[in-house]
């Protein structure tokens, strides 16, 4: 092997980006305590109930607890209030 065999090995670079990412992904949810998913979870959720009544952005909230040896996802979502005092249905 010669002195600048070494340039015209060519590695893999998805292979390596992709372990990188692996990596950055496993530490964050490691520093954050919590899924990645959550957030998508909840805009995806607004969405879909602002298609039936309108809501505020902070009126859905989604977190995950743990109970023993279960994780309990708890989605709360603030309904505004009619005329009537009953949450609107937009039905």
């Amino acid at each position: 092997m010669g002195f600048f065999d070494f340039l015209k090995q060519k590695k893999n670079t998805a292979s390596v980006a992709k372990e990188r990412l692996r990596i950055i992904v496993a530490q964050e949810r490691g520093t954050r305590g919590g899924p990645d998913y959550l957030p998508l979870l909840r805009r995806e959720l607004l969405e879909v109930i602002r298609k039936y009544v309108s809501v505020d952005a902070d009126a859905v909230k989604v977190e995950l607890t743990k109970d023993g040896d279960h994780e309990v996802l708890d989605i709360t979502v603030a309904l505004p209030e009619g005329d009537d005092g009953r949450p609107m249905t937009g039905l």
